[in-house]
């Protein structure tokens, strides 16, 4: 996978991509970003990570994480569920 950026240096990501890194369809992905429940973060990485970048996007309980070089090149991936912090009595 190739992240393109536009011309603020913003990331640019294709629906269809990443609506099935979440297993839902582009109209499901769509929809859940006009409800608000698409969130994104980068960080950028510093010493023996600079030229790198982070980039996690979460819907709901569920996150993908790439890595990214400074062409925008996927170096790694993942996706998975996060867990609720145990309940304390």
């Amino acid at each position: 996978m190739q992240i393109e950026r536009d011309g603020n240096g913003d990331f640019i990501l294709e629906p269809e991509e990443i609506a099935g890194r979440f297993g839902l369809s582009v109209a499901e992905f769509r929809r859940n970003q006009t409800l608000g429940h698409v969130t994104s973060t980068v960080e950028r990485g510093e010493g023996e990570h600079a030229g790198t970048s982070r980039l996690t996007l979460r819907i709901g309980n569920r996150i993908w994480r790439a890595i990214l070089d400074d062409t925008g090149a996927v170096l790694s991936e993942e996706s998975h569920i996060a867990r609720g912090a145990p309940v304390r009595r």
